[in-house]
């Protein structure tokens, strides 16, 4: 498999050093599947071509498949020929100083966009040309791709699903590499090796600066982890941390603040003040956050002590090992450690850790959900754990109409997948109830307008037998 890269950029033998590969040189790196070669078609000040030529050792690759539980049981693949993952690997080991920016003796090159073109003379692109143009233009690069036959002997055969391509743009070469390393392994979608959860990290790491802006970035990480749906789910709620979707609503609700002579109180403030005051209206001692986030709503409740036990969920690894700092979970003396714990789950799959609390709180979170997923959330926590106590707050989607910054149609935070307006929310409340058994009261969360309500509403579930 053959990858080449070249720069125009004056002068052109720089490319050496941001690659940490002498033009002048042949290199070969022993990999775990084969060898991978590094050396210099051209090397001209006008222009600069460096390629990346991988040797996969297809009998081995069989052998070691086979003896780990792996995927390849066949010599004759097309592996050693096209650009998959193990081109990605071989990007991360062969140009690992490149990929992290890195570049001792031209550090201001570095940072500086660069004439780049890549050639990959067999991508295969699971979604054609279509599929590469949604990854690739979106980051600015010129697309030149020609589709390969299956056999050029037999032309009414058609098209094989791989691509002959060429992309073109004025980037830093650490972005150019980043983008490579993330994307083979979506457009083949198929990966050699098994993976973890420290993938997720991976991704994170390179997909910095552009995934979280990715037009497509949910489609880009589900076919990264092979539609692995919980690894994909970390990911993008990782991707979406740092972003305030109560940003517009603080701006729009100014006015009100100041007709009513109060001191301003942030949304988050009242948020948590509602959803405390409602737990402790309900005796609810025991309190499940089930998306939890980096610990609002569970500081607001630890420093109360009127609640006894707390358990915070989230799918993020990265909000709770905030979660933990903000609460300084590692401080919390012995005696006191059971009163408060962290847990990482989906808030999709049922977990026996959930049953046994006097409440939950769902504090912003089903916003969040594919509508498509929202009933299986809904089994696990109304018919599964079934608490005694549910409350939930959501976005009301009719305040939008008073943020000054949002376009119309727009939702207050990228990562939504939905916003409900008042009647929406309570129409779903209304049916959990006759399905699962529970009554519902409603409030509004923050400063009102007369003419749409509150930026935030909250629903208050209480299991019927807990009335009688």
């Amino acid at each position: 498999m053959l990858l080449t890269l070249s720069t125009t950029h004056q002068p052109a033998t720089d490319l050496g050093y941001l690659l940490h590969k002498h033009p002048e040189r042949t290199q070969t790196f022993a990999l775990g599947f084969g060898q991978a070669h590094v050396f210099y078609p051209e090397a001209r000040a006008e222009r600069c071509t460096a390629a990346l030529l991988l040797e996969i050792d297809p009998v081995g690759l069989v052998r070691k498949s086979a003896r780990q539980g792996g995927a390849f049981d066949q010599y004759v693949n097309d592996r050693p020929y096209v650009a998959s993952s193990f081109l990605s690997v071989a990007i991360a080991k062969v140009f690992s100083t490149a990929l992290s920016g890195r570049c001792k003796d031209r550090p201001d090159l570095v940072n500086t966009p660069i004439p780049l073109t890549i050639t990959l003379p067999v991508l295969p692109c699971r979604g054609g040309e279509t599929f590469l143009r949604d990854l690739f233009e979106p980051l600015g690069y010129a697309i030149a791709a020609e589709p390969l036959p299956l056999d050029e002997t037999f032309p009414d055969w058609g098209n094989s699903r791989y691509l002959s391509v060429t992309l073109s743009h004025k980037v830093r070469l650490s972005d150019l590499l980043s983008h490579l390393y993330v994307l083979i392994p979506v457009m083949d979608e198929d990966k050699h090796y098994w993976f973890g959860a420290d993938e997720v990290d991976k991704l994170l790491r390179h997909g910095e600066g552009w995934l979280k802006d990715h037009p497509h970035r949910e489609q880009i990480t589900q076919r990264y982890f092979k539609r692995v749906r919980k690894l994909a789910e970390v990911a993008i709620a990782q991707l979406m941390e740092g972003e305030d979707p109560d940003a517009d609503a603080e701006l729009a609700a100014k006015s009100w603040q100041k007709l009513a002579a109060k001191k301003p109180v942030s949304l988050n403030q009242q948020r948590m003040a509602a959803v405390a005051a409602v737990l402790k209206s309900h005796h609810a001692k025991r309190v499940v956050d089930l998306g939890c986030g980096e610990g609002n709503l569970l500081k607001a409740l630890w420093e109360d002590r009127f609640f006894e036990r707390l358990m915070g969920i989230d799918v993020s690894f990265r909000a709770l090992e905030t979660a933990k700092k903000r609460l300084r979970v590692e401080q919390i003396p012995l005696h006191q450690r059971e009163r408060l714990q962290l847990m990482q789950g989906s808030l999709t799959y049922r977990d026996e850790r959930l049953i046994g609390y006097d409440a939950a709180a769902v504090i912003e979170v089903i916003e969040h959900m594919d509508l498509n997923r929202l009933a299986t959330f809904e089994q696990v926590l109304f018919q599964f754990a079934q608490p005694p106590l549910v409350v939930i707050t959501t976005p009301n989607a009719e305040f939008n109409a008073l943020f000054p910054t949002l376009e119309k149609g727009h939702f207050r935070h990228q990562d939504h997948r939905f916003e409900w307006t008042r009647p929406e929310f309570q129409a779903w409340a209304d049916s959990l109830c006759k399905r699962y058994g529970y009554q519902v009261e409603f409030q509004g969360i923050g400063f009102e307008s007369p003419e749409v309500g509150t930026p935030s509403q909250m629903g208050v579930f209480v299991r019927q037998e807990e009335r009688q």
